[in-house]
């Protein structure tokens, strides 16, 4: 098991030298029936999602239902369809073979059409944060003036009630 992985991980690591990514995309993993394939598909995921991350390449997610849909319009699409839209989305002569290589370019494609979308909702979180973030500051620099008051008002009461209490 351990030198598969690490002959996926040089395997992986050639093609990053090779083509030089500037994202990747994994199938997120889902099986509700063979869990001994998809462990090993998991970890062969989580090989390249390793990798990219190494280099700082940014890795994203994509279901096979959010795939399929976004090449056919269906999300219950079967291999046959993926494959012949991936055909005419890319102007093919031929459906790639194996149908592991359309999977592959319907995985790519999905990325390209969702990225975008993705990367706004990602902006729109962050800009979202950071105006709660300058908002809570800024109540907290209005609130700072009123503890000091307060602050000083004690301390100054504290100080006449021990000048009291000493002998003059």
């Amino acid at each position: 098991m351990g030198l598969r992985l690490v002959a996926i991980e040089q395997g992986i690591e050639s093609w990053l030298d090779e083509h030089r990514p500037e994202f990747v995309a994994v199938e997120r993993v889902f099986s509700q029936h063979n869990v001994r394939t998809v462990m090993g598909t998991a970890q062969a995921s989580a090989v390249a999602m390793l990798c990219a991350s190494r280099r700082g390449i940014p890795v994203a997610l994509h279901t096979p239902s959010e795939i399929k849909a976004a090449v056919t319009g269906s999300g219950r699409a079967d291999k046959a369809q993926v494959g012949a839209m991936v055909t005419r989305l890319l102007r093919l002569d031929a459906p790639p073979k194996p149908a592991d290589a359309a999977d592959a370019l319907a995985l790519a494609i999905c990325h390209i059409w969702r990225a975008p979308a993705q990367n706004r909702l990602q902006q729109a979180v962050a800009q979202n944060r950071l105006q709660q973030a300058v908002a809570k500051h800024a109540q907290q620099a209005q609130q700072t003036p009123h503890v000091r008051q307060a602050q000083q008002a004690g301390r100054s009461q504290q100080a006449q009630q021990t000048s009291k209490g000493r002998p003059a």
